[in-house]
């Protein structure tokens, strides 16, 4: 792995640089249409079919992590499973009998592959395109709930590998990504990002994790940079999704603690994927020399939900 030279760290941005660059991005957002599926609104029958055309191999591979159920550093409320039946006469028995079992999830932690819908993140009182934020209640999300994916997002999907670019295998936490950044290492990996396509960008969460351990990752992460955020605007992508959850701890905003899930979320109308696993698809892209493949990703079924535990699929 050849190691290029570790770029200056961009320099935070105050609460004013932050907030003119959230009118910029939220009205170039506007400009595209589709007020209440966001960007979901660039994925059509045709951008499918051209998604489709990125098959060649039919190999499959999950970008989700396995399910945490053990407390750690990154995960002190983990889900719970436990089996409901059979009981030990019944696993002895004669005839027919069931297995059972119980899940429940704190659907945005920092341990578990999830995806974020548009009723996730109020930014000044509001939600994504100006509806007002009391309609999150205790009961539920009234507007932007999970129920916009409930046929899926499928699409092109297209890795960047930001470690990869730099020659290390994970980005330190608390290093930030920039705009210059996803665009280097698109031209490097010979692939482009285009409207209505699913971006994805790797830092080495899960390869950091998988090798030393979990940390507090509400405290120290890598991510991105607030203003790397012009780079998905101006392709136009459809959804955003990491390894980690996009954004960097400590915050580059120190006013606001997630700038970039309130840049994709609130002002550009895109669905965040947090806490994915892309270890297995770069050694699968590396294999076969490309970076681009057709995404499914699958949410449940929770109407009023802001968010929803998401394995997508990639096919290539």
């Amino acid at each position: 792995m050849t190691r290029n030279p570790r770029p200056a760290p961009p320099q935070p941005l105050s609460e004013a640089a932050f907030r003119d660059l959230y009118r910029r991005l939220r009205d170039r957002a506007a400009d595209g249409g589709g007020p209440r599926r966001g960007a979901l609104a660039r994925l059509t029958p045709e951008t499918v079919v051209a998604a489709a055309a990125e098959v060649r191999s039919g190999r499959t591979v999950s970008l989700a992590a396995p399910i945490e159920t053990r407390p750690g550093p990154d995960d002190p409320e983990p889900a719970s499973h436990r089996m409901t039946a059979p009981t030990a006469p019944e696993t002895g028995g004669r005839g027919l009998a069931f297995a059972r079992d119980r899940f429940a999830m704190n659907v945005h932690g920092d341990a578990d592959s999830h995806l974020d819908a548009l009723c996730h993140v109020m930014f000044d009182g509001t939600l994504y395109g100006g509806v007002p934020a009391s309609t999150v209640t205790p009961d539920g999300a009234g507007a932007l709930t999970l129920d916009l994916v409930r046929d899926g997002i499928v699409g092109r999907g297209v890795l960047l590998d930001i470690p990869r670019l730099r020659g290390v295998p994970w980005l330190e936490p608390g290093d930030q990504v920039t705009a210059e950044d996803l665009a280097a290492a698109e031209s490097a990996q010979r692939t482009t990002v285009g409207a209505g396509d699913l971006l994805f960008v790797r830092v080495g969460h899960r390869l950091r994790r998988r090798t030393l351990g979990a940390w507090d990752a509400a405290r120290a992460r890598a991510g991105l940079h607030p203003a790397a955020m012009r780079f998905p605007a101006e392709r136009r992508v459809a959804a955003l999704g990491s390894d980690g959850n996009s954004d960097t701890a400590p915050s580059a905003v120190p006013e606001v603690a997630f700038p970039v899930h309130a840049l994709a979320v609130n002002a550009m109308g895109l669905h965040l994927l947090d806490y994915l696993d892309f270890e297995e698809l770069v050694t699968v892209c590396e294999q076969q020399d490309r970076w681009r493949f057709l995404c499914v990703v699958a949410p449940l079924r929770l109407p009023a939900a802001t968010g929803s535990p998401v394995n997508p699929i990639a096919v290539l």
